[in-house]
């Protein structure tokens, strides 16, 4: 799944860690979502798109509709 967790997190300058911190998750886990090696769960997603004050969508690509 593509996103655009790395941008949003730059944008704001805020590090891994910190970014990890507000999600109550790792940042091996926030580094993990960032190159697609993990898609978060559902309820990861919306802390995260409400976090960033992103709809879900703005944030999360299915790469299977990327292909189409």
């Amino acid at each position: 799944m593509k996103n655009t967790l790395r941008q949003l997190r730059a944008e704001r300058g805020w590090s891994q860690a910190f970014l990890a911190e507000q999600l109550d998750v790792s940042r091996q886990s926030v580094n993990a979502i960032e190159t697609g090696k993990y898609d978060p769960s559902l309820p990861l997603a919306f802390r995260i798109a409400r976090l960033f004050e992103r709809s879900i969508e703005e944030i999360f690509e299915d790469e299977a509709e990327v292909a189409e």
